[in-house]
Formats: C-alpha cells, structure tokens, sequence
C-alpha cells in the first residue's frame, strides 16, 4: 500500500509505505532538488539498513528518521512502515517551535534507532490507522488533519529519540543549545571547520561546549564537525562525479593533498580508494 497526497499549487507531498516491495530513497534516485524526509518503522523481525553505504542493524519495533540527502535502502520493505514529507507539505525548520526536531531528530546524518515498549508500540500504531483514514478520505480538511498527525508523529518520535538519547535529564537551555549547534554546523560545515566559529556565533565559549557535549553527547563538538564533512565526502565521492580536487574545495579545503589525507586518517582510504570501493559494490563485484 503506497498512500500519496500531493498539493501541485506548493509542491507538498505525503506519501505513506506499508506492505510495499520498495521505499524509495528520493534524493539519489529521482530528485535531488525536492527534499523528502522519512520515519520509518520496522514491524518485523531485525533486519539490515543501509545508510549512506553503511549497514546497520535495524531492531524490531524500532523507529528510524531519516534525512532528506542519506541514501538508504532496507533489508525487508514490506516489514517496514514510512511516512516520507517534503519541506513544501510541511517544514520542520518554519515550525521548530512546534516539534523541536530540527539539529537533533533530523540532522547532521546522526541515526537514530529508537526502540519503543509496547505502550509507545500503541500510540504509533494508533497514530497509522488515523493516518491511513485520512489519506482514504479526500474532502476539504483532509491536508489540515494530514498535517495535525505529522505534527504528532514528529512530536511523539522526537521525544522518545531524547529520551533515549539522554539518560540524565538534559534541561530545555542545553537541549536547544545543541541542536543550535547542529544548525549551524550543517549550514557552514563546507566552509568553517573550527569550533571556535561555532561558539561565537552562539556567544559561548569552546570550553562551553565541549563540557555540555562530555556531559550530553558521545562526540565532541570537533568530532560532529569532521564526522560532517566526512559524511559530505563520501556522499560527493559516491553519487557524484565531481573529482577529488573539485570536491577539496566544495568542502573548504585549500589543498587537495590535505584533504586526501585528512580523508584517510578518518576513513583508512583515500578519496579515490573510496570511490573505486563504492563503484565495485554497486557493479555487484
């Protein structure tokens, strides 16, 4: 079942997957200029997702967010249940206030595997059914109420994923500062490398940050930026056709020999290593 509502006069689109043999990935497939978001749901056993080329374990009755530029593809399909939104139906950057998942449930291609007890189970499956009512139902209201359950749906995943994220309670001051944080790196990755830049432009200093994070996060704020940019690299190495060089640039790199070996420090492989990795396995050798 492959449920759509699409609003030509904006460009918005909600498209919901269930028993369905193949969950599209857009942004790498069909448009790269129309940004769609996915949740998704695996109902069925433990299965294997990979994102951005990497593989990961996809755990029963777990929920995943998924940004707009990652590449994926899953194991089983059909066991799994998404809910994919452009910016145009409904932009989560405008309405922040609303669901506060923007630098933290989407963002900076950090997965979140969000495993849910069988009340969360309920409210997710109950949170379906209205959904599944309302794509059937075309009338009048039908985009306002499509709009009111993903608001929901993005409400009740961003707060389990803090939930689980968190083991001690992080206060709402911290939690946004992170995100903040976030923000900022995805929007000036390509040119700023530094924590220092960040900091000021949250009027914290780097000494700030790097103890909120120790207490909060797994990563230092420099870890989040290279892990960034690194994630960029690979991307550009394995969809694109840009060359190394064009590539050092884009990223903010002066020298071609820098960031190849900035590259492999982080990765064991270099740039063109990587790519002739990523051409082989999608040839199937």
């Amino acid at each position: 079942m492959k449920l759509t509502l699409s609003d030509h006069k904006t460009g918005g689109s909600l498209t919901l997957f269930k028993d369905e043999a193949e969950i599209e990935s857009p942004f790498y497939k069909r448009d790269h200029d129309n940004k769609y978001f996915t949740i998704a749901w695996n109902t069925g056993k433990q299965q294997t997702v990979s994102i951005d080329n990497t593989n990961h374990s996809f755990k029963p009755q777990t929920l995943l967010p998924i940004m707009f530029n990652q590449a994926f593809q899953f194991e089983r399909p059909k066991d799994v249940i998404a809910w994919q939104f452009n910016r145009e139906f409904y932009c989560i950057m405008d309405h922040d206030v609303e669901v506060s998942c923007v630098g933290f449930l989407f963002g900076l291609g950090d997965n979140h595997f969000i495993a849910m007890n069988k009340e969360e189970q309920q409210k997710i499956d109950l949170l379906l059914h209205m959904f599944i009512g309302e794509m059937n139902t075309p009338d009048l209201i039908q985009h306002e109420m499509l709009l009111v359950l993903l608001k929901r749906l993005i409400v009740n995943v961003t707060r389990l994923a803090r939930d689980d994220s968190y083991s001690e309670q992080i206060t709402d001051e911290k939690f946004n500062l992170m995100r903040k944080f976030n923000l900022l790196v995805e929007a000036h990755f390509r040119s700023e490398h530094s924590v220092a830049y960040y900091a000021q432009r949250l009027n914290k200093s780097p000494k700030t940050l790097s103890n909120l994070f120790a207490l909060y996060h797994d990563k230092s704020p420099s870890q989040v930026i290279q892990e960034r940019i690194l994630i960029e690299a690979r991307r550009l190495l394995c969809y694109t056709d840009k060359s190394a060089k064009q590539i050092t640039y884009e990223l903010g790199f002066e020298d071609s020999t820098y960031f190849s070996a900035y590259f492999k420090k982080y990765t064991n492989q270099s740039p063109l290593e990587y790519r002739s990795e990523m051409t082989k396995r999608k040839n199937g050798k």
